[in-house]
């Protein structure tokens, strides 16, 4: 539905009863790539609840899962949550049972330091795979974060930092709407540059036609009051369409979170949103997909190197499953990736991506053009497998922009996709290869 949304700042301190703080606490001294090694940048984050909220989360598919999602994954089928703690500089991944005790006295740790009961705080963390966490550090972060917790929007850029591993700019979206005559807020935070293309389960176990995930973390809090299982059935709708649509680079991580924390502080009837049929869940998901989708766009738009944002549109495939096939075959194409960068409308590329996708695919019925954002205006390469009379100059115009669509149609059925996919640099390359010579340049 068309959800009457209006921005806010505060991201996830904007609703009611949340508060928030990021701090440096030295946990990037042993150097987590190019993007974080930047001196006392804010490297931890408590994110925490006045009231008990209902939580649901979705996680990373990577059967080489860190411990925090571990923690995560025993502790969000319970229900109910007060607070999250999560850091940057180090995954506390592939770190074994040390990893494990770790994770859990970083729970234990922060329920002792907000008096909060025992089993009501998660754990998200992101940075260099395979070192152990500077815990003397953490344990001294925690402190810090609770003690400076506050519910304004500099709070929140706070936390909003903390989170941040490659990324340039720290991502943050807020809206607040009426729902049973009551204003009802939904903000959140995210993370993520490099390594993405995510595709999560609640239970980080991978089915079979789901894509391979990435290094990202959300976090978002509403005061909207909904169940706990109602939330995550909000939340599996909200991420497919959004976190687990884009792809920079096509590649898998070992972290990834989001989190969604929900008090009822709104004070909305509970009748609105009781379940997936109530008067109001309709209203509640368009907002929830609206903060997910934003916040996943701006994921790709900072991608590492990027310099071109495109959204792919597979129409006219048989199934589901064959139009996400071939859009994500061409979206992570490198040399499509790197077309784009350069600026080369190569229709050549794209028809070998979607020949050798698991998609079924006709050469002779494959359509395939270009559009500015979100247009029906589009200039067309490729009609029936064959080239049109559209010139080059007017096709390198339409691919020029920082942004464009593009089309593809395969004329075989009724089923779409979507993908938001990145070009490829040499400014990429140059980011992630780093320097043997030099430790602190290599990534996570």
């Amino acid at each position: 539905m068309k959800a009457k949304l209006s921005a806010i700042p505060g991201s996830v301190v904007a609703p009611q009863g949340f508060k928030t703080a990021g701090v440096f606490c030295d946990i990037k001294r042993l150097g987590t790539g190019k993007g974080s090694d930047k001196g006392p940048k804010r490297d931890l984050a408590l994110i925490v609840s006045e009231a008990p909220a209902a939580v649901a989360g979705l996680f990373t598919t990577c059967q080489a899962c860190a411990a925090p999602v571990k923690v995560c994954l025993e502790r969000v089928p319970k229900g109910s949550a007060r607070a999250v703690v999560v850091n940057s500089g180090n995954a506390n991944a592939c770190t074994g049972k040390q990893g494990m005790r770790d994770a859990r006295e970083m729970v234990d740790f922060t329920e002792r330091a907000l008096a909060l009961p025992q089993g009501s705080v998660l754990v998200g963390s992101t940075g260099r795979i395979g070192v152990t966490m500077p815990m003397d550090n953490v344990r001294a972060g925690i402190i810090e974060a609770a003690v400076g917790l506050g519910s304004t929007a500099a709070h929140a850029a706070q936390a909003a930092e903390a989170i941040m591993t490659s990324d340039t700019r720290a991502k943050q979206v807020a809206v607040e709407f009426k729902l049973g005559g009551k204003t009802v807020r939904i903000g959140g935070i995210c993370k993520g540059a490099g390594m993405i293309q995510p595709g999560m389960s609640d239970t980080g176990k991978r089915p079979a036609a789901t894509p391979l995930h990435a290094t990202m973390l959300c976090f978002i809090t509403t005061d909207a009051g909904i169940e706990a299982k109602v939330l995550q059935t909000a939340l599996h709708e909200a991420v497919a369409n959004s976190f687990n649509r884009i792809t920079v680079d096509g590649d898998m991580s070992t972290n990834d979170t989001v989190l969604v924390l929900a008090n009822g502080l709104a004070g909305n009837p509970k009748s609105e949103l009781q379940s997936p049929k109530a008067k109001g869940f309709a209203l509640f998901q368009a907002a929830l997909s609206h903060v997910c989708l934003e916040l996943a766009k701006m994921i790709v738009r900072d991608g590492e190197g990027v310099s071109r944002f495109v959204t792919v549109r597979v129409n006219g495939a048989r199934s589901f499953a064959d139009a996400d096939a071939a859009a994500r075959a061409v979206a992570n194409s490198a040399l499509v990736k790197t077309s784009w960068h350069g600026g080369d409308p190569n229709w050549g590329r794209i028809i070998a991506a979607l020949g050798y996708s698991p998609a079924t695919v006709v050469e002779d019925k494959v359509d395939i053009g270009y559009s500015a954002p979100g247009s029906h205006n589009i200039l067309w390469s490729l009609k029936r497998g064959q080239p049109t009379a559209a010139t080059f100059k007017a096709l390198c115009a339409a691919v020029a922009p920082r942004e464009f669509d593009l089309h593809v149609n395969l004329h075989l059925g009724k089923a779409s996709a979507v993908i938001y996919a990145a070009d490829l640099t040499e400014e990429y390359v140059e980011f992630n290869k780093g320097d043997v010579n030099d430790p602190g340049s290599l990534g996570g």
